[in-house]
C-alpha cells in the first residue's frame, strides 16, 4: 500500500516541500474511514512524491479518490493532488518522475 503526491513542476521548492505535507495531511483526513487508510496504516505507510507536468496534473485529477490542493500564496493555484492509499495503480503513475 501505497499513497501517491503529484507536485506541479511549476511549484516553487518550498512551496513543494509544504505542498506535499499538507497533501498528505488531507488525503488522510479525507479518507481517515476508509479500510484502505487503515490498512496503510498499520503496515509501512509508503509515501510517493512526484513531480508532473500541467498536462499529466490535469489528467491525474481524473483519477479516483483524490484530493486537489491549492495554495493561497500563489492566488490559489492548485499545486497537489493526494491519492488514498492502494496496492494497484493505473499505469500512469508508473511514469510519473520522482520529486528529488
Amino acid at each position: 500500500m501505497k499513497m501517491y503526491i503529484l507536485i506541479k513542476e511549476s511549484v516553487p521548492g518550498g512551496f513543494a516541500i509544504l505542498a506535499a505535507a499538507h497533501a498528505s495531511l488531507a488525503a488522510y483526513l479525507k479518507f481517515k474511514e476508509s479500510a484502505e487508510i487503515e490498512e496503510w496504516l498499520s503496515g509501512p505507510f509508503y509515501k510517493v512524491v512526484c513531480k508532473v507536468n500541467d498536462k499529466e496534473f490535469e489528467k491525474a485529477k481524473s483519477f479516483d479518490d483524490c484530493v486537489v490542493l491549492t495554495e493561497s500564496a500563489l492566488d490559489n493555484q492548485e499545486v497537489a493532488i493526494a491519492f488514498k492509499p492502494r496496492a494497484e495503480w493505473p499505469k500512469p503513475f508508473g511514469f510519473y518522475r520522482l520529486y528529488r
